[in-house]
């Protein structure tokens, strides 16, 4: 039986502009493996198991999952709100069914959305990568990316924009999967941000190389969301939970700038770099910095990281792009991050979420801005970027899906 209730649904909100949010999630269904795997692994592929208490958790090489609470909070009373596990029949459907996905969508005026994976396969298929069985972690990654292409983003094209899963146990591998989902219509992959943390070779290696040469050849969007594979360092124990969702952004800050000294993008200048759920105020005094230290304390350093004509800042505003929530600042920093990179996020259905309730947030936050910058932001860049149609009109929802 459900412990909490759901709250009504709410009515539609008024559009001040279409959005296209590029960090929202989704929560697996239980039947996302089914007829997915290979018959000879198909036993063994993650399952959802039921205790005797009547708490649900994903069941997968004898390691448990659960669907931590706060992770599917919307439409729930906030005095229900919790780390402990949720069932599925606590959530929204809009959090695993894209029928129901869709229309929470609309009632929010988000025309199209990215969504990244939950636990069972950890944000950037972490999970799959660790699997005893390699043979079993791979069969279990595509049938991920099978079912997001099939079933997610498949059921309504125009509104989910495609994400995959990386196979990182094996870079050339890892390499052919993303040539293959490309091909298949995939516009993203979702990467951690510091695979060192993983267990991985780090971004100052050339490990990657190949599979990053995939990205940029097809245009596949390289999308690193904060925490994917390490929260930020906390120099102090016993810390309260408030204080790791206040330092999101500082591990948004420190992936840029290893990812920028480390040549990657400059190797490879077609890169695309999306940074997820890690702010944006932090971004104009990583511009500032990168270049004074490029010229003052990398002076003396013969053996300096940094290679071509361009400053790191340029680097920084032509790689990377760059996501918001809720920042007011924004409207004064938006010119030095760069209006042609900076897009908005809901984070449905997490406990940061702005749904259903994104459009007022929008508007109080970004509704001062001249009218073009306002369209850039709310949806026209996360078109470009990830090669997705525009809607067909600012109220899309009056002349259906």
């Amino acid at each position: 039986m459900s412990r909490s209730v759901l709250l009504p649904d709410p009515a539609p909100r008024s559009i001040r502009v279409p959005v296209i949010s590029v960090d929202d999630h989704l929560i697996e269904p239980p039947d996302l493996f089914e007829g997915r795997l290979p018959a000879g692994l198909a036993d063994r592929a993650p399952k959802v198991i039921e205790n005797d208490d009547g708490t649900q958790y994903w069941l997968y090489e004898g390691r448990t999952y659960p669907n931590v609470g706060l992770n599917a909070v919307v439409g729930r009373a906030r005095d229900t709100w919790s780390m402990e596990p949720s069932r599925f029949d606590e959530m929204r459907p809009g959090c695993f069914d894209i029928q129901a996905r869709v229309a929470d969508m609309d009632v929010n005026g988000v025309w199209a959305s990215l969504c990244f994976p939950s636990l069972v396969a950890g944000f950037c298929g972490s999970v799959f990568m660790r699997s005893d069985d390699k043979e079993l972690g791979l069969a279990c990654l595509r049938a991920w990316n099978d079912w997001h292409l099939d079933v997610w983003a498949g059921t309504y094209p125009e509104r989910i924009i495609p994400l995959q899963l990386p196979w990182l146990a094996d870079v050339e591998v890892g390499a052919e999967e993303i040539r293959r989902n490309a091909g298949r219509g995939f516009k993203a992959v979702s990467f951690p941000e510091f695979p060192a943390q993983l267990g991985l070779p780090s971004v100052f290696a050339d490990h990657w190389d190949p599979l990053l040469a995939a990205c940029a050849e097809t245009g596949t969007v390289l999308c690193m969301h904060t925490g994917a594979s390490a929260w930020a360092p906390l120099p102090s124990p016993g810390p309260p939970f408030e204080l790791l969702p206040t330092l999101f952004p500082v591990n948004a800050l420190i992936a840029a700038a290893e990812w920028l000294w480390s040549g990657i993008p400059v190797r490879f200048p077609d890169l695309d770099i999306a940074l997820s759920e890690g702010g944006i105020g932090w971004v104009p005094m990583l511009l500032d910095r990168v270049d004074y230290v490029l010229a003052h304390s990398a002076s003396g350093n013969e053996s300096g990281a940094w290679r071509g004509d361009l400053l790191p800042s340029e680097v920084l505003r032509r790689n990377f792009w760059f996501c918001s929530i809720d920042d007011p600042s924004l409207v004064e920093l938006r010119h030095v991050i760069g209006v042609d990179h900076i897009m908005v996020e809901s984070d449905y259905p997490h406990a940061d979420s702005t749904w259903p309730d994104t459009q007022a947030v929008l508007d109080k936050t970004l509704g001062s801005l001249p009218e073009d910058e306002l369209r850039k932001i709310a949806y026209q860049n996360a078109a470009k970027l990830f090669r997705h149609p525009l809607p067909p009109s600012d109220d899309w929802r009056h002349g259906g899906s």
